[in-house]
């Protein structure tokens, strides 16, 4: 950690399952992938225990869900420990249970060792560890390679302790040692982590180490050989921004990556609340696409069945656990649209189609973009809704928003037969209302080299939605690369509140295998024309808002992580009394109906983020961009923004964090008004 300041979605070929400071993490463009970096330069130490590691490590860290509260104790270790045998996780792969912060008196003892804190820890360490292992498991501590450690009451840290400590770790039985970054009173980084890395090895006992730095000396480039896995960014918070701004960070360093050297992007948030299961199961199956230590971060003591399912799949785990030990590289990110592309061990590859927009978006690319040789057929393996399918090469989904579908593709072999993947998907935003029809389309095409005969396609949703379509729904068959367009009219059952509804969409078709059939949840948004007149938009209702620290304010800045607890919105001293308080990444969507035409606002980086940070601002006009800023400081007075949003079925303005990470993007949009 960093002391300041020292549902699941189905729908494709087969079904599609879908800040706090982060440490001015910077992010790549969103628009491109970032150019490799060069391969690292030779080892010249060995870590300790150099068969360690061969695969990233797999476990628990407290610090995510507890931090220093009361609950993080011996009975949450051993709670722990024994979910990890009951629930199967350590049948999965799971087998590091470390403690993080605060597990230490403030001060050694008269000798110059540790003390454990006897009320969090009344039977010591050793007593905890014991009884990790007895569950065949392994255990994990930490402490940082500086005077103190990075919580504030700064317990002892390790710095010119080094072989006390790792003397006292070992003999406790430790398994796995974190080593932070804070108050380390400037020594070089490289220094203090071989220093630790020596003492461990002196110790003569296995234990992986984590240097815990925050990739402020590119340890990427150095660490190969003294650690088993370095962070290669500052610390993840449980929100969507700081996540996917991670993700970016993290995604260029794959040649760095390998058996015993893994890039770190910090551990996993699955199961603590501040994000949805399709961008847990995001943040699951990228950390595994990018070969990532995966560290459960929840209390699994509270955690709820989907959580256990997202942790405990085995396909998804074996991307990240495969013994070639490769880290996913992009071979393109597009207007939001990734693909991210792992090289497995028996030949295949996993790719990861990530949408990082907050709307639905179909992202395509091929097998042999992806790495594989010249085949007929394709095996698609969806490791969310575990199912087989056979493309003539196309890869493609439509993608739910945030969301991620994760596929092992291969050479089909002899003898093997598959049902043609056929993907199905919404196009475009769906709204409905009450007072009248709303017409929405779908669309579902075959990628696969036999013909889907018999195809029907049907649209469901809750009791008294009225729901008929405007077009035919079957068809008598359906060759490579063709596809089948329905629409439908739905109306929400009167006095249906506004917000987001989910209705099914599902496909059945026949194949030389059977039948099959296939669905996709979509998200329908019961909307409210806008009234008349000049509108401010913070007084409208929105179809929905997301963003990248807490949640986005109306007439406040944005604050911290809670809502309604921002500052009157002040932009170069100026205060305003409406408008929107936002972090990037933030997007505000409002629905329109056709009934407006033009948007005006200031924009600014808010006065209480004082004299950092960096963003854009953008307005988009259904699936056109109508406005933008160049990149926006906190030197700049206001700006104003005027776009003509005439005809447009609904606007979004969105915020982003121009390149350079989310750190102090508090951004305002004040005085924005539309008229209508």
């Amino acid at each position: 950690m960093r002391a300041l300041p020292s549902v699941r979605v189905r729908g494709l070929v087969l079904g599609v399952a879908c800040a706090a400071l982060v440490g001015a993490v910077q992010a790549a463009p969103a628009g491109a992938a970032e150019p490799a970096p060069a391969p690292p330069s030779p080892l010249r130490l060995s870590a300790p225990g150099t068969d360690l590691a061969l695969t990233p490590p797999m476990g628990f860290n407290n610090w995510n869900s507890t931090h220093c509260r009361a609950e993080f104790d011996e009975a949450m270790i051993k709670g722990v420990a024994d979910l990890f045998v009951t629930k199967g996780l350590k049948d999965a792969g799971y087998e590091y249970v470390n403690l993080d912060d605060c597990w230490a008196l403030p001060k050694r003892d008269a000798a110059g060792k540790l003390v454990p804190d006897p009320v969090r820890f009344p039977n010591g360490i050793k007593a905890v560890a014991d009884y990790v292992h007895s569950k065949g498991l392994k255990f994990g501590i930490y402490t940082s390679a500086g005077t103190k450690t990075c919580d504030k009451l700064g317990f002892p840290g390790g710095l010119n302790h080094e072989y006390s400590d790792a003397r006292q770790f070992a003999d406790w039985g430790v398994d796995y040692l974190k080593y932070d970054n804070c108050y380390n009173t400037g020594v070089d980084a490289k220094k203090r982590y071989t220093t630790m890395h020596d003492a461990l090895k002196a110790t003569g006992r296995p234990i992986v180490f984590s240097i815990c730095e925050w990739g402020e000396s590119r340890p990427w480039e150095w660490a190969a050989g003294v650690g088993h896995l370095w962070r290669t960014t500052g610390d993840i918070n449980d929100s969507w921004g700081s996540t996917l701004s991670i993700m970016k960070r993290n995604l260029p360093l794959h040649a760095y990556a390998g058996p015993g050297n893994w890039n770190d992007p910090d551990m996993l948030e699955v199961g603590n609340g501040g994000m949805t299961d399709t961008e847990y199961r995001t943040q699951f199956s990228m950390w595994s696409v990018m070969a990532a230590p995966l560290l459960i971060g929840t209390d699994l003591r509270k955690a709820d069945a989907a959580t256990f399912e997202i942790l405990s799949n085995r396909e998804v785990i074996a991307v990240d656990q495969d013994a070639l030990g490769r880290q996913g590289a992009v071979i393109s990110s597009e207007a939001g649209r990734w693909v991210v592309v792992k090289e497995l061990s028996d030949g295949s590859r996993a790719v990861a189609l990530f949408n990082e927009s907050d709307r639905p978006q179909r992202i395509e690319t091929s097998a042999l973009a992806a790495g594989l040789p010249q085949a007929r057929n394709y095996r698609v393996r969806d490791l969310w809704a575990h199912s087989d399918s056979s493309s003539a090469g196309t890869i493609a989904a439509t993608v739910p928003a945030h969301g991620t579908v994760l596929l092992r593709i291969s050479p089909e072999r002899r003898g093997e037969f598959y049902p043609p993947a056929v993907e199905l998907g919404p196009i475009g935003d769906w709204f409905a209302r009450t007072d009248q029809p709303a017409q929405v389309s779908a669309t579902l095409t075959n990628h696969g080299r036999e013909k889907a005969r018999a195809v029907s396609v049907q649209l469901s949703g809750p009791q008294g939605w009225d729901i008929r379509p405007t077009t035919p729904t079957r068809t008598g068959k359906l060759s490579t690369g063709i596809t089948f367009t329905t629409g439908w009219k739905v109306k929400a059952p009167a006095g249906t509140r506004p917000g987001d509804y989910d209705l099914v969409l599902s496909a059945a078709y026949g194949s030389q295998e059977g039948k099959v059939k296939s669905e996709y949840p979509v998200r329908v948004s019961v909307v409210v024309p806008p009234q008349a007149g000049l509108s401010y938009v913070s007084d409208m209702p929105w179809v929905s808002s997301s963003n990248g620290w807490g949640p986005v304010e109306r007439d406040l800045s944005v604050g911290g992580r809670e809502a309604r607890d921002g500052k009157p919105l002040t932009i170069g001293g100026q205060t305003y009394k409406k408008g929107l308080g936002a972090n990037a990444p933030s997007v505000v969507h409002l629905y329109l109906g056709g009934k407006c035409s033009t948007l005006r606002a200031s924009v600014g980086l808010d006065d209480e983020t004082g004299t950092k940070g960096t963003v854009t601002y953008e307005v988009w006009a259904d699936d056109r961009k109508i406005a933008a800023t160049g990149v926006v400081d906190n030197s700049m007075p206001a700006q104003p923004v005027t776009a003509d949003v005439t005809g447009a079925h609904s606007v979004r303005l969105v915020v982003t964090d121009a390149g350079d990470g989310t750190a102090y993007d508090h951004a305002d949009w004040v005085d924005a008004k539309l008229t209508c």
